[in-house]
């Protein structure tokens, strides 16, 4: 049985509509969920989270992470949406083998309308499978700019694109929780 420890980008908190359908979309498929807030939103329910405390998000992840390994053998899996999934992504790069694959919803490549500010830093030492879900209209990058991006990753990266969506990925317009699942699904 397999396990993924889901967290929120740097607006929201765990119980997003996209989360909690991505969340039923793999407890469907038999694999257990841990969602949970990152450090920054249980200190406050509002604001985005400080760059100087990003260290304490990723310990976040890894004590979720080491929660679901007591749940479940293997795999297991972390993602999350934007600032989730990034710091996930970055606790990946620095720990290998933390976790046996990361699926990335709206990975935020730059901050919008600034192309030149990437984020990829630690994406060549990224040994970690991903499965990156991306809107075509979303402005923390372009298709193209996130294709450029998977290319820099040593491990096996999938990108998934919804043609049309934005950043939140409207789970209630676009299929997101059946495309990332399955495709989750399909590393094994």
């Amino acid at each position: 049985m397999a396990g993924i420890v889901l967290t929120h980008g740097a607006g929201s908190d765990c119980n997003t509509r996209l989360l909690m359908d991505v969340t039923e979309g793999f407890v469907d498929r038999g694999v257990v969920v841990l969602r949970f807030d990152l450090p920054f939103r249980q200190r406050r329910a509002a604001g985005p989270p400080h760059p100087s405390r990003a260290a304490e998000d990723r310990d976040g992840i890894a004590a979720a992470v080491a929660v679901m390994r007591e749940l479940v053998t293997v795999p297991v899996w972390a993602g999350g949406h934007s600032y989730g999934g990034r710091q996930a992504s970055m606790l990946a790069a620095e720990q290998p083998g933390l976790v046996d694959a990361l699926l990335l919803l709206s990975y935020p490549l730059h901050p919008p309308a600034k192309p030149e500010r990437l984020r990829t830093e630690h994406l060549q030492e990224l040994r970690t499978p991903s499965v990156l879900v991306h809107g075509s209209k979303d402005p923390f990058a372009t298709t193209d700019e996130i294709r450029s991006a998977l290319d820099l990753i040593p491990a096996l990266a999938t990108l998934v694109e919804l043609d049309g969506a934005r950043h939140d990925l409207s789970p209630d317009k676009f299929p997101v929780a059946e495309y990332a699942v399955t495709a989750m699904l399909d590393l094994l």
